[in-house]
């Protein structure tokens, strides 16, 4: 068990698909028990985290959500929730850094808030992680704003996250000495620090292993500090590793399921039993292809946590589950 107590920044990819928002929101809330104020934020433009917990769309302005789970003595930590845009972190940037605010607006209604955003490339990248950075390492330049013991990040998908995170190679190309470059640098030390974990979500799938297998080796080589794997969406296993095996053999018992049909108070017929024994099969290849994807990740060498697929869906309610569920295993 990994002891991430000292991590400030915990950032969340995955590959599309593997409900890395779900991840991101369920670790906010389990941090949220410990008695911490939390923030959560998101960086692709989805809305996701507002759907996640059922609020309106979020704005570039921290918002509370919810309280966590009460921990020994009661207390509770509070989520908030922040949705991060460019062209607003450039605002909030160019008033913090250079006293420009209305001068800025004045700029954003020409559209150049917009155009250098856009005109070069990592410039939007680099905005984006640097407010979860300011978030991270409040200051006095932000005068007012709330202090948090912990920050998540609902980041960008695995193929992107090594640049996303690679501020000082982005802006490498941009400014070789200045305040841009200074700042860059400042954030790259948090970046590769161990008070930043960044956590893979994927499935127990050949592509999103694989594509997790990929996206550690990348971080390591721009020395990012890989944190755990959460295998997202586990199947509950409703059968015995023998009758798996027979399963996959076609060799269950036939009599032994129409009894238990029968006993079931259901009518059988020889459709319905070669219905049940297809289904079987096919349940039993599909776990034999999780079990094989199990034990690539289990090789891999990194703290890895285990959150079931939810039957009705991921609510509020559900999000609680998931977060006492990494607390369980150690993650939060």
């Amino acid at each position: 068990m990994s002891d991430w107590s000292k991590v400030r920044l915990h950032v969340v990819t995955g590959k599309g698909g593997t409900g890395k928002s779900t991840v991101a929101s369920a670790l906010a809330l389990a941090l949220a028990h410990q008695g911490k104020n939390v923030l959560v934020c998101e960086v692709e433009g989805r809305q996701g985290l507002a759907r996640m917990f059922d609020v309106d769309p979020l704005p570039y302005q921290e918002r509370r959500l919810t309280t966590g789970l009460p921990d020994e003595d009661g207390g509770r930590g509070i989520v908030h929730a922040l949705h991060i845009d460019a062209e607003s972190a450039l605002l909030e940037y160019l008033s913090m850094y250079y006293r420009l605010g209305r001068a800025g607006k004045a700029l954003d209604r020409f559209g150049v808030i917009e155009f250098a955003t856009t005109i070069a490339p990592g410039v939007r990248d680099v905005l984006l992680s640097g407010k979860v950075y300011e978030a991270v390492e409040r200051n006095s330049r932000n005068k007012g704003a709330i202090r948090y013991d912990a920050v998540v990040l609902d980041a960008p998908p695995t193929g992107r996250i090594t640049n996303f995170l690679n501020v000082g190679g982005e802006v490498g190309g941009l400014a070789k000495v200045g305040p841009i470059k200074t700042q860059s640098d400042t954030m790259m030390k948090l970046f590769q620090s161990p008070r930043t974990a960044v956590h893979l979500v994927t499935l127990l799938e050949e592509m999103p292993v694989q594509e997790t297998i990929d996206g550690i080796a990348e971080l390591e080589r721009a020395g990012l500090p890989v944190g755990g794997i959460v295998v997202n969406m586990v199947r509950p296993r409703d059968l015995s590793d023998d009758d798996l095996a027979a399963a996959r053999a076609g060799t269950l018992d036939r009599s032994r399921i129409e009894a238990e049909v029968k006993a079931a108070g259901i009518e059988v017929t020889d459709a319905l039993l070669d219905g049940l024994l297809h289904e079987a099969r096919e349940h039993a290849e599909r776990r034999a292809l999780e079990d094989a994807q199990r034990a690539v990740i289990a090789g891999i060498d990194v703290p890895t946590y285990e959150l079931p697929r939810m039957a009705g869906g991921v609510d509020l309610g559900a999000l609680y589950e998931l977060a006492g569920l990494l607390r369980e295993q150690g993650m939060a």
